[in-house]
């Protein structure tokens, strides 16, 4: 098989007309609204999106990906390939080249050293990354000089281009962060909230849970760009609220996550400031059922932590029974229209790695409640079943999103139909997505019976996304709460299977191992419950030209190519 850069798939993207760019920073100032505002700039403490897409403005790794999908050279000189010779021929190496000159926002050489430690820093027994899963099957990597990169993997590895590629696996430079490895990492605040980078911007303040104010940064290596001499990324308030921003009032420039219902796009699409950018990726609205006991009766620590399994949702036949009490469908017509559709996949594309399974998607109340009835849940007399003197009580949570609210009260009255006692709780969105190992509410830490968020992978390949769901990647105390298995599955069949697609080249073989995980996270266990493909919604203003949408890397993933439309 010929390696390729890309498997499959293309965004739908929007973009104006390019601009020849006369000077760096002529354009003035952009504002951007993330409302789900950022709390840290560092990605390897937090897999939260709105976490990794703002570090993305400042923090590149050697390549990444474009709108099509297709790998694409940042740091790198370009994509190395088995063609080129940057690839080995029996796939167990890639070696990178650097870029010669390239500078850090302070001034300093880039070098090899920093993607090395990079991967040590990452792989720390105790550091607790969030995006372990970029670095499995590497052996070592080795840095022959300044501009060299050689990652030699454990066994052939068919998708090499995961650890340095996309928003979620940059490179840190190394002199900043020398004292921040293994527990040290969360204390590093600085260097969290204020890295150096490699990318158009540079931090000059940051806010947590609140701001990001930045400037272009000198050392880019194009002396052209970015257009922008300065930069905001606001967050806060809500989705509405944010698109309205960008398309009626036209206060910012361009507003990520606008999830709004179909009759808010349209009314707000009429207000002649913006336009709303969609895109199918691999963005799935799911259900996560915790699979350990998070009780707060338990002593910290120990709450959602493998040693204490769930007293209800271990049982797989619960697990389906909620799964099959949902219409999907209402969910899509409610919350998204033809920006959504429904899906029993956490994998819905590339269509090659997608299962062709729709059994979820037609509404089974009579037969969950049957499933119940077999699983020993008898309805008491105020309606909500019981089994050896416990009532099936379930707290379900989410972020605050009017959409995920309107989500929230529609699958109560289905599992409350179903006999199931549902307390609800919202969590605001920076916070629930945040990496505060101290705090008890981000959907890391997990401390609800079910909750429901989305979030997809970089590029096109699903092998590092599927390797979240490995034993070893359980979030708990002693990964400071940053491991990316956030439902607390754990089946050595299934690492096998992520071992297994890790060294197979056959592209038809990988999609069919896909295809056999997402199953057996899905289908056969239901420990992830997708309700919706979900395109990527986001406003742009008219005002604002070379916006890109990109559904297979950050939104930021051109920011430096974006100008002022004069």
């Amino acid at each position: 098989m010929k390696l390729r850069t890309a498997l499959l798939g293309a965004a739908c993207a929007f973009a104006f007309a390019p601009a020849a760019f006369a000077e760096r920073g002529a354009d003035g100032h952009v504002n951007v609204l993330y409302w789900q505002a950022p709390s840290t700039l560092n990605p390897y403490l937090s897999s939260g999106t709105k976490d990794v897409e703002t570090a993305s403005l400042v923090l590149e790794g050697l390549g990444g990906f474009n709108e099509k999908g297709e790998v694409i050279a940042r740091l790198a000189e370009s994509v190395p390939t088995v063609e080129n010779g940057g690839v080995s021929a029996d796939l167990t190496s890639i070696t990178w080249k650097l870029k010669p000159g390239l500078l850090w926002s302070d001034g300093t050489p880039v070098t090899s050293a920093d993607a090395k430690f990079t991967y040590d820093y990452c792989t720390h027994p105790e550091g607790g990354c969030a995006q372990a899963a970029r670095y499995e099957g590497i052996a070592s990597i080795e840095t022959p000089d300044d501009l060299t990169v050689k990652i030699t993997f454990v066994a052939a590895k068919p998708n090499p281009y995961q650890a340095f590629v996309g928003g979620t696996s940059p490179i840190l430079q190394a002199v900043q962060f020398a004292n921040c490895l293994g527990a040290a990492a969360s204390t590093c605040t600085d260097q969290n909230f204020m890295p150096i980078g490699t990318g158009p911007f540079k931090v000059t303040e940051f806010k947590t849970n609140d701001t990001v104010t930045l400037a272009a940064n000198e050392n880019y290596r194009d002396p052209a760009k970015p257009a922008f001499a300065t930069m905001t990324v606001k967050g806060g308030g809500d989705a509405e609220a944010a698109a309205r921003a960008v398309m009626q009032t036209g206060e910012f420039d361009y507003a990520w996550n606008t999830q709004i219902n179909p009759d808010l796009q349209a009314e707000m699409a009429t207000g002649g400031k913006g336009v709303f950018l969609n895109g199918f990726g691999t963005l799935v609205e799911r259900i996560e059922m915790n699979m350990t006991d998070p009780s707060a009766d338990l002593p910290e620590g120990e709450r959602s932590t493998v040693a204490h399994p769930h007293p209800i949702l271990s049982d797989i036949k619960v697990r389906q029974a909620l799964s099959m009490a949902i219409d999907r469908q209402i969910l899509v017509d409610v919350g998204y229209g033809s920006a959504g559709r429904p899906t029993c996949n956490l994998v819905p594309a590339p269509e090659m790695f997608a299962s062709a399974n729709t059994d979820c998607i037609p509404h089974q109340m009579d037969a969950a409640k049957a499933l119940l009835d077999e699983a020993g849940w008898t309805v008491g007399a105020d309606g909500i079943r019981e089994k050896d003197g416990k009532k099936l009580h379930l707290l379900y949570q989410t972020s605050v999103n009017p959409v995920r609210q309107d989500f929230q009260a529609l699958v109560k009255d289905w599992w409350t139909e179903l006999g199931v006692e549902v307390e609800l709780k919202t969590v605001d969105a920076s916070v629930f997505f945040g990496g505060d190992a101290g705090s008890p509410d981000t959907f890391q830490k997990f401390y609800a019976d079910v909750e429901m968020y989305a979030n997809n992978f970089d590029g096109t390949d699903p092998e590092p996304y599927l390797a979240q769901y490995m034993c070893d990647k359980i979030p708990g105390p002693a990964n400071q709460w940053q491991g990316e298995n956030i439902n607390r599955f754990c089946d050595p069949a299934y690492d096998a299977l992520v071992a297994e697609m890790a060294k197979t080249a056959d592209v038809t073989m990988r999609a069919d191992l896909a295809k056999k995980m997402n199953e057996m996270l899905t289908k056969d266990s239901y420990v992830v419950v997708p309700l919706v493909d979900r395109g990527r919604l986001s406003a742009a203003s008219l005002t604002l030209g070379g916006v890109m949408l990109n559904t297979w890397d950050t939104e930021m993933w051109n920011a430096q190519d974006w100008f002022r439309v004069k």
